[in-house]
């Protein structure tokens, strides 16, 4: 019994922390692909600009700390034009430059923290995005538990520790996460850049915790979705209510003001890939996350 109960207490913690990690977060790891390098469990567009021999991801030395960091750089590759410098912890659509999936995670952290360095040649700001979600058995649909968009703002020219506090709006535990790490924003520029290392999370917030207000869930079904989508609003008011749909990028894909107790929208126009639904009254304001699968 004695060591039925060791094992069993390794195991749950071998589990958590691998449920607790970000796969590479030091970026120490990346396969060598003939003539570029790829970072070990992300996604990034060097295989897709590799024909014009251009990369928008490479690996920097030194790290901070370790051997290697993340050295990602919007560059003008022939016949795409300036290629924002992306990286995603899992699978990017090569096509439409977002995010499609992640990692396994568990937990319910605060912050997401690193270290970085980042400039800009243009307007159009780089961004971290994270997004905790998890998969709702009853709806069949992946719920969103926490998310932050967060756009750099200013430069950093040499290493500094950033800290980034996630919003949650659902109070149970997540079972995915996406990290996207991006250059730039929706207007690229050549030579803008973002460099990252040591990437963790931080902090927990106690299960049943979240910021939004009970009264105004909004649920969005189904998802992912492929033509139309179904709104279910828990507002009373449909007066002057607009909605938006916004890529992982901050490119505005949909807008729209809803009549009263409309329901459904059309997204048939949209690319496979994850999005931010924005709802705004008077009132309130309210983010969904909508995944576009067909």
């Amino acid at each position: 019994m004695k060591k039925i109960t060791i094992f069993i207490t390794i195991f749950i913690a071998i589990t958590i922390k691998t449920n607790a990690q970000i796969p590479n977060n030091g970026f120490e790891d990346w396969t060598n692909m003939g003539s570029y390098y790829n970072p070990d469990l992300w996604s990034c567009l060097n295989d897709t600009t590799a024909l014009a021999s251009t990369f928008t991801c490479e690996k920097g030395t030194p790290g901070n700390p370790g051997n290697y960091y993340l050295k990602l750089t919007s560059k003008t590759v022939a016949g795409f034009g300036v290629v924002p410098g992306v990286a995603v912890s899992g699978i990017i659509n090569p096509a439409t430059m977002e995010p499609e999936s992640g990692f396994a995670y568990s937990l319910r952290s605060a912050n997401l923290t690193g270290k970085w360095q980042h400039m800009i040649f243009g307007t159009s700001q780089g961004f971290i995005d994270v997004q905790l979600t998890r998969w709702d058995v009853p709806t069949l649909t992946r719920v969103v538990v926490a998310s932050k968009h967060y756009n750099l703002t200013g430069m950093s020219m040499s290493w500094n520790t950033f800290t980034i506090p996630l919003t949650y709006v659902d109070g149970n535990y997540p079972d995915s996460c996406i990290i996207t790490l991006s250059a730039s924003g929706s207007s690229p520029t050549n030579d803008d850049y973002l460099w990252v290392d040591n990437l963790s999370f931080s902090g927990s917030v106690p299960v049943g915790i979240s910021e939004m207000n009970i009264s105004n869930i909004t649920s969005i079904y189904p998802n992912p979705a492929s033509d139309v989508v179904t709104l279910e609003i828990n507002n009373a008011s449909y007066e002057d209510m607009e909605l938006t749909i916004y890529t992982t990028t901050g490119v505005l894909v949909k807008s729209e003001l809803l009549k009263y107790n409309q329901q459904q929208i059309n997204v048939a126009d949209l690319s496979n890939g994850i999005y931010t639904v924005t709802l705004q009254s008077k009132n309130w304001k309210e983010n969904q996350q909508l995944i576009i699968q067909r």
